[in-house]
């Protein structure tokens, strides 16, 4: 990794300073922790990140359009084999409107089997003028307000471990036993979807599929043996944000000797953490995962171009993308000069769109919420400043669930302010529920056959 090489390690990132920790109470038992986390097997495995890695170099040429989605933050009480199925459900019903609006294959990537820990804006949060420690995702602490809650507990880290074995062990069987068949796509349409106008639209979409099944097969097509049309690969991702435990979970490949973060298949570092001198950025500087990083409004073309140097000095394809999250008021005057300093360094990049985190707001009534017609403002902003640029729009960033909550705005069923208390159970960010999502999918699709 150019003049890293001979410095990095797994716990490099001890000796420089490191954004976002939690402030464990108990150094022994956080150190008995990891250790335990350093003795348990894998979460992914290196082959299967060098796929990813393959898929994302034909996503930043074109070839491919990724879709990576799953809640804002995974719940340890949020947890069943029938809510894994119905958010797979969501991912394979856009993917497949996706795919049949664009022709372009999907690259399916979760925020899914690790998506536990939160970055904060404060330290600590104030109630009643009480201050406790701000909640930091069920791998850290509680959201319960109370101090018992809100302490750091490293054995949480053990437990996000467990969840996310079994959330990876069903994502495996769902996705290769059957469920994911092309045969199966009217089955993805949830009832809370399927009798919505995105539904209809869904289910006209799925009876072109079967006809043009039914045609190949008539023609003598033996789709049986094409294990594409009956399986799909689902990776994981999440904020590589606790890093302990991502060293806990980082192997050397025994086959080429590289490190691995064998916790994710893709991991991305915050806008927050994205300091070129912090933690993260060296962390992640020396693991051969596909890596990307979020980048807001206030990073500059400096920026982006030092962290390709840190981040993917050998301007390896499929390495490194850029998630942007700029708000759409802003995306397309503060993306353009970042997108032409990139292409005109010839350096191999991915981007992806995130247009949640720079639209979010509190309504009237208090509750963090964003409206879908800025989601969608973002994602067509990104697109026509790629368009312009000649540069490839390589996909989104999405934070949603298969719950019918009411807590982003509008939509085609018109969510509206007086409707948020109604089914608000987003623990940390406001998501896309399981219409507005199938919405929002047919509405790219659309970009992405302009």
């Amino acid at each position: 990794m150019g003049d890293m090489t001979s410095t990095w390690s797994p716990g490099s990132w001890r000796d420089v300073e490191t954004a976002q920790q939690p402030e464990w109470p108990d150094d022994a038992h956080l150190g008995s922790t990891l250790e335990t986390l350093r003795a348990l097997p894998p979460l992914v495995f290196a082959g299967e990140a060098r796929r990813l890695k393959e898929a994302m170099t034909k996503v930043s040429r074109g070839e491919a359009f990724v879709l990576q989605a799953g809640d804002c933050a995974e719940s340890f009480g949020d947890f069943s084999a029938d809510g894994i199925r119905d958010k797979l459900k969501i991912i394979l019903q856009m993917a497949v409107v996706l795919t049949y609006a664009s022709g372009l294959p999907v690259v399916k990537i979760g925020r899914i089997a690790g998506q536990f820990a939160k970055p904060r804006s404060s330290a600590s949060e104030t109630l009643d003028d009480k201050v406790l420690p701000s909640f930091r995702g069920h791998a850290v602490n509680d959201a319960a307000f109370d101090e018992a809650s809100r302490r750091a507990d490293p054995d949480r880290l053990v437990r996000a471990y467990q969840q996310s074995a079994s959330t990876l062990n069903l994502i495996r069987a769902f996705t290769k036993g059957g469920f994911a068949d092309l045969n199966q796509v009217h089955m993805w349409n949830q009832e809370f979807v399927a009798e919505s106008r995105q539904g209809r639209r869904y289910e006209a979409m799925a009876r072109e599929i079967d006809r043009a099944l039914r045609f190949m097969g008539a023609c003598g097509v033996d789709l049986s043996a094409d294990s594409s049309l009956h399986e799909v690969d689902l990776y994981t991702s999440h904020e590589a944000l606790i890093l302990g435990y991502e060293e806990a979970l980082t192997r050397q490949d025994s086959l080429t000797g590289d490190w691995y973060d064998c916790s994710a298949h893709m991991l991305w570092i915050g806008d927050r953490t994205r300091q070129l001198q912090g933690g993260h950025v060296e962390f992640l500087s020396g693991v051969e995962n596909p890596i990307a990083c979020k980048i807001g409004p206030s990073a500059t073309t400096a920026d982006l171009l030092a962290l390709c140097e840190r981040l993917n000095p050998r301007n390896e394809p499929g390495r490194l993308a850029f998630i942007t999250r700029m708000g759409s008021g802003s995306i397309e005057e503060a993306l353009p000069p970042l997108v032409r300093a990139v292409r005109d360094s010839e350096i191999e990049v991915t981007w992806i769109c995130d247009p949640m985190h720079g639209n979010t707001f509190s309504s009237s009534g208090g509750y963090k919420t964003r409206r879908f017609d800025d989601i969608l403002g973002e994602i067509k902003g990104f697109f026509a400043v790629h368009q312009r640029e000649g540069t490839v729009p390589g996909g989104v960033h999405l934070e949603l669930t298969h719950h019918a909550v009411t807590e982003c705005l509008g939509g085609s069923e018109e969510i509206l302010d007086t409707h948020l208390s109604e089914r608000y159970q987003a623990l940390c960010d406001p998501r896309l529920n399981a219409r507005q999502s199938v919405d929002l999918a047919f509405q790219v699709g659309e970009m992405l056959q302009g």
